[in-house]
């Protein structure tokens, strides 16, 4: 797939949370790759991420004055005062966390283009745009896994040797969450040192916890931050997790998880109750049979087939078509003035 030649056009990444950096860091570089201009919009906890100065948009009025040809967006929602297209690159996979209507497929009536990340994303919302009418549907694979397919990771731990190395991650759900479940177990198994341990919990999770985790590391592991999520990802074998996206980013690789009372397990995850379980399903995922090795591959290859890692350059061009043919974009959106309201209150803009 050849770069696109620069467009002249202004595209804004928009970011609501840290996890929002990883995701949109592949499209500046595929705008970049054009010569095209962009800016980053950091809005609420995002204003963390590390974006140069010269990138930043500091606030509405200063997004709305870039006057953007296409909004990207790593959150659910997306300002709709802005100007161009709107599109949802999405903040995860579809993980079940909630029914469809809440979930991974509900609309909330902002977006022009939904870029999905593979076939089992990709019907659903194919389904939708035909039945509502109001935004079309692209499948270009996610751009946060761009990295963990064309090497330009870094490593993220030099300590590990010949052990085995093994990703723990949580989501910050309450009712979901194995870290506060798991975190004697885990004490045990890092401290026993056969293994060699990267940690990450949800930037959500409760401090205290937070902290708890971060005091495991040491000769036998590591904490990871969010920014280096995906460097510890393309370096683990394993992943042990619950119910957090992350399984489906890890799977995608094709490579095995053990998940912790997952909320809808499925064949190709080691699913354990019990924490007393957990040693043994790891050896179990370090040499996975041909059935379970058969499972992940087909799950890989349903959410995420694309292994090129240019997922962002076919974002890129899937806003190019919308752009240039406008149907879509011409559609009228449907009108919520409550949740216009709240998009103005939350961003601060009352410009009409």
């Amino acid at each position: 797939m050849s770069v696109a030649p620069g467009t002249g056009r202004h595209y804004l990444l928009f970011a609501t949370e840290r996890y929002a950096g990883p995701i949109l860091q592949p499209l500046q570089k595929a705008i970049e790759a054009r010569g095209d201009s962009l800016r980053w919009w950091c809005h609420g906890a995002a204003a963390a991420l590390p974006v140069p100065r010269e990138l930043r948009v500091d606030d509405a009025r200063q997004a709305v004055g870039f006057r953007p040809d296409a909004v990207f967006s790593a959150a659910n929602w997306v300002p709709h005062y802005l100007s161009g297209c709107k599109v949802q690159v999405f903040h995860g996979f579809n993980v079940e966390k909630r029914s469809d209507q809440r979930g991974h497929f509900r609309l909330r009536g902002l977006f022009d283009l939904y870029c999905t990340q593979g076939p089992a994303t990709t019907g659903p919302f194919r389904a939708l745009a035909a039945e509502h009418g109001y935004f079309s549907v692209e499948e270009t694979g996610w751009p946060k896994l761009d990295p963990l397919f064309d090497g330009s990771l870094p490593s993220v731990e030099p300590s590990a040797g010949d052990r085995p190395v093994i990703l723990f991650g949580s989501t910050f759900t309450p009712r979901l969450s194995a870290a506060p479940v798991l975190l004697e177990t885990l004490r045990e198994l890092v401290q026993r040192g056969d293994r060699y341990w990267l940690l990450t919990l949800h930037p959500k999770c409760p401090s205290p916890l937070v902290e708890a985790y971060r005091a495991l590391a040491g000769p036998h592991a590591r904490f990871v931050e969010t920014e280096d999520l995906m460097a510890a990802q393309a370096r683990a074998r394993v992943l042990v997790a619950d119910t957090s996206s992350i399984v489906s980013e890890f799977v995608a690789q094709g490579r095995p998880v053990v998940t912790f009372r997952n909320r809808a397990p499925k064949p190709h995850m080691i699913d354990i109750d019990d924490p007393a379980l957990l040693d043994a399903a790891i050896d179990r995922a370090l040499a996975p049979d041909p059935a379970l090795r058969a499972e992940i591959d087909r799950y890989a290859q349903s959410i995420h087939p694309y292994r090129d890692g240019r997922s962002a350059e076919r974002v890129l061009r899937a806003t190019d078509l919308a752009l240039a043919g406008p149907d879509t974009l011409r559609s009228r959106k449907p009108f919520n003035l409550w949740r216009s309201l709240q998009i103005r209150r939350d961003t601060g803009y009352w410009a009409w």
